[in-house]
């Protein structure tokens, strides 16, 4: 493998402050969806919701926050991606705030539709601003410690969020996310440079036209399909993962934040690892490898029984480091898919795509999984890992079309 002496480059004090700002919203922004899964039989049992009804709950956040993604792909070029920010985050922050006020169905639905409407595009907004400011060079060590912000999540969100709920409530688990995203977002206000060294590059066409004509492009389109099927097959096992452990492999209630626990800390020591080989080393070389890596583990995960606490905590670190050894590298290469004028309705697309997928993904599970009573073990979920690895197989020849391509435009490692 060819080692590319760029990826040593230091960074200066202002990118390592622009990582950390990245990195913790990335942290509340991800803690505030993932604490609903964990919160979901006190929120049932709170506000008398039935399963069905948690689980539209659950997915309006990510509906609402693909919708997002394509409305504002057409003017997130046009303005200072500073400014494009603090409004997208400020608007999470109310949204979060009013999560933590409702108090029946149709409330907290509309909470996280608001949520999901500022919230899904902030990570394509991030992306942008990271493939702004930082080389090629250096994407893969910064994408790996900004994308530690899930880690982090699972690591403090989980037990927090469940603590908070349990002592005080489960609105004050969200009323604690907003707390915190409103410290966040004023140290972003006073700390961060505008950034609009792109806007020069734009031509002067409707949003529409900007969107469609970002959309139509070939190049893009395989980015965009990349995307797309990565995004499918991360979901697609997630939203009964807490269920096949419990109900199939046999691990307790109390053991489960433990498992998401120890697995996030696993995340956050390989996030960094993984985002300095992916730029010392061919970024698809590193996917495809973990993506082979994954599909064994996966093969042989859905297929267990009842299986001894240890052996569900290896395994699930193992699966942890193929999904994030993934993550990491083909990030970074379909950021540098986009031409900078064009970086941010890429990325609000892409973001777009990956919410969709993932909703898609997430109604796909539940039409096969079947379960015969609310303790019988799950049916049907080694399918989903069979699934899994076809969508791999195929994210492995669109991740090297994606490679190839933007090797034609430049070296890159």
């Amino acid at each position: 493998m060819k080692i590319d002496q760029q990826a040593n480059a230091p960074f200066t004090a202002y990118q390592k402050l622009v990582v950390f700002l990245l990195a913790i919203t990335q942290f509340t922004v991800v803690l505030d969806f993932m604490v609903m899964s964990p919160m979901g039989d006190i929120l049932m049992k709170a506000i008398d919701l039935k399963p069905a009804q948690f689980g539209v709950a659950v997915s309006a956040y990510a509906f609402s926050a693909g919708a997002s993604g394509l409305l504002t792909a057409g003017f997130a070029d046009r303005f200072d991606r500073k400014k494009l920010l603090l409004f997208f985050y400020s608007g999470f922050i109310i949204g979060t705030f009013f999560c933590s006020f409702a108090n029946d169905y149709w409330t907290l639905v509309a909470a996280r539709v608001v949520t999901g409407l500022f919230g899904g595009v902030i990570g394509s907004i991030s992306m942008a601003i990271i493939t702004d400011i930082f080389t090629l060079q250096q994407r893969g060590r910064v994408m790996g410690f900004v994308q530690m912000g899930f880690g982090a999540s699972q690591v403090l969100g989980i037990p927090i969020g469940l603590y908070i709920a349990n002592n005080w409530g489960w609105h004050s688990a969200f009323l604690w996310i907003a707390v915190m995203a409103l410290i966040i977002v004023i140290i972003i206000a006073v700390k961060l440079i505008p950034i609009t060294a792109h806007i020069g590059l734009q031509k002067h066409q409707s949003a529409l036209k900007h969107l469609w004509s970002t959309f139509s492009q070939k190049e893009y389109r395989i980015g965009f399909l990349a995307t797309a099927l990565l995004s499918i097959g991360g979901y697609m096992m997630m939203p009964f993962g807490s269920a096949f452990a419990v109900n199939n492999l046999k691990v307790s209630h109390e053991q489960l934040p433990l498992l998401f626990m120890i697995s996030g800390v696993a995340s956050l020591i390989i996030m960094p690892i993984v985002g300095k080989l992916s730029d010392r080393y061919d970024k698809f070389k590193i996917f495809a490898l973990a993506s082979i890596w994954l599909m064994v583990v996966v093969l042989i995960y859905t297929n267990l029984g009842v299986t001894p606490f240890y052996l569900v905590i290896f395994l699930n670190i193992l699966m942890m480091a193929g999904i994030l050894s993934r993550m990491t590298p083909s990030s970074a290469l379909i950021s540098a898919v986009p031409e900078m004028k064009d970086r941010g309705a890429f990325m609000s697309i892409s973001s777009s795509l990956q919410q969709l997928a993932g909703g898609v993904a997430a109604s796909l599970a539940g039409v096969i999984i079947v379960q015969q009573t609310k303790e019988s073990p799950l049916e049907h979920y080694p399918s989903l890992g069979v699934i899994v690895v076809l969508l791999s197989i195929v994210a492995i020849f669109m991740l090297y079309r994606v490679s190839r391509m933007i090797k034609r435009r430049r070296p890159i490692s």
